[in-house]
């Protein structure tokens, strides 16, 4: 075998999707998944869980620069192997079948549907503030904006990347309009910037149960590697969307941030349920909270497109290696799509929608991903040492000091989350590991 070569990735069977996204539309992706609820929804619980305007600041930053360093390794592991199924791969090429399909397993289980339906009801819920829906109301609304997008991205990826680029470029226009209306217009005098200013968290606890939410905020960054399959002259647009969108993100979060801080109190910011209406209203007053409820819909919208994009190409993938149902695995021969992955996906949000809270969701989702999230970017450590030779269109900058600063700061969340919220992250490492029997039990009826 040539030293330049990678080993032979398992015998796929079925029609490869096509590579249709540019660098624009690949980094809309990254940028319309990213930035969803969490920026209207995570500030007043990390306000309430930091407790300082410095706590605050420090977890945003510290919440940005983990994420910005997970894209900068991503991106290299992303131009190795750019197949659809991204962090599935990774770990596939890295650790073998077992630690992939349970990647696969708990993405089907609990971080695909808790996504969709997380992202779903928030946007729902919102809607809800025009339509006076109740929570019945709200979870029908939320199901019916799911199917919606699931239609657009079963009928053709150009259609989905259509409504990702249109609701990108909107949100992240509107966001920037709202932080430097809040400089022009805003009242800091009552502002949690006009008085004294501790920089420090009222409790290190506190600020390890902020990043969660923080990072629910900040999640997205990795989903672009789900489509890396289906990205065009990948060695060079990866690259360029994963780490371009990424910096946007944190960019437009802390300016969003400091619009929060500039015309509210933190005691208000950390126990308002609508952060963002709240300081549109302290801006422009009533007619506040409408411009920003529909803000939040047009945002949560995007974000739910951009899921549905990416998650179902993970089933895909493990249909596509034999590690799941192979039908799952199915190329629409009309529309080119993961038509069947699709399907499920739609069908297990929908499942996820009627069954839990908004809260549930998200917090599932964090614990659930992060482990993987760190096992990924191990991966460039193993494949830079089994495969030195290997060809790498990009090289993470800052090696090894940036993979490493992430999996410290993984460790230390995923810890101080067992400490913390015992109760969620032992549910989600026992759905991982129960995972497990089932590969073994699926190996017994392949083998």
């Amino acid at each position: 075998m040539n030293s330049g070569t990678i080993p032979s990735t398992p015998k796929r069977t079925h029609t490869e999707l096509p590579r249709t996204l540019g660098v624009w539309s690949a980094a809309a992706v990254l940028v319309g998944s990213t930035i969803g609820s969490g920026i209207f929804r995570s500030p007043s619980n990390i306000a309430a869980q930091v407790g300082t305007v410095g706590g605050v600041a420090m977890v945003w930053i510290a919440g940005g620069m983990i994420a910005l360093f997970g894209a900068l390794t991503m991106a290299e592991l992303a131009t190795m192997h750019p197949r659809s199924g991204g962090i599935f791969v990774f770990l596939r090429e890295a650790y073998g079948p077992l630690p992939a399909f349970l990647f696969g397993w708990t993405e089907l289980l609990i971080i695909r549907p808790s996504a969709l339906g997380a992202i779903a009801m928030i946007s729902a819920a919102y809607a809800g503030t025009f339509l006076e829906l109740g929570d019945t109301g709200v979870r029908i609304l939320a199901a019916a904006l799911l199917l919606f997008v699931a239609a657009a991205n079963y009928r053709s990826m150009a259609m989905g990347a259509f409504i990702e680029n249109a609701t990108t470029l909107a949100k992240v226009i509107a966001l920037a309009g709202l932080a430097l209306v809040a400089l022009a217009l805003g009242d800091s005098s009552a502002g949690a910037l006009a008085g004294p200013l501790q920089l420090s968290p009222l409790t290190w606890g506190g600020f390890g149960v902020a990043m969660v939410g923080v990072m629910w905020a900040y999640d997205g960054w990795a989903d672009l590697t789900f489509l890396a399959g289906e990205v065009k002259d990948p060695s060079r647009s990866l690259p360029r969307a994963l780490l371009g969108g990424t910096a946007a993100v944190v960019v437009i979060y802390l300016a969003v941030n400091f619009a929060y801080l500039l015309v509210l109190p933190l005691s208000e910011m950390a126990s308002s349920k609508l952060v963002a209406a709240d300081a549109a209203t302290a801006i422009f007053g009533a007619v506040g909270a409408a411009v920003v409820s529909s803000l939040v819909i047009l945002s949560t919208f995007g974000a739910l497109n951009g899921s549905m994009m990416t998650g179902p190409r993970i089933f895909w993938a493990m249909a596509d290696d034999n590690l799941f149902f192979k039908p799952v695995a199915a190329v629409h021969p009309k529309y080119h799509t993961p038509h069947v992955a699709i399907l499920l996906a739609t069908g297990l949000g929908i499942a996820y929608i009627s069954l839990r809270t908004f809260e549930q969701l998200a917090d599932a989702f964090v614990l659930g991903i992060w482990p993987f999230y760190a096992l990924a970017v191990g991966a460039v450590f193993i494949l830079r040492k089994r495969h030195p030779d290997a060809e790498r269109p990009y090289r993470t900058i800052g090696y090894p000091f940036v993979p490493l600063v992430f999996l410290l700061a993984s460790i230390a969340m995923l810890a101080n989350a067992a400490i913390e919220q015992t109760f969620a992250t032992m549910v989600g490492l026992g759905v991982i590991l129960a995972g497990v029997p089932v590969f073994y039990l699926w190996k017994g009826r392949r083998g």
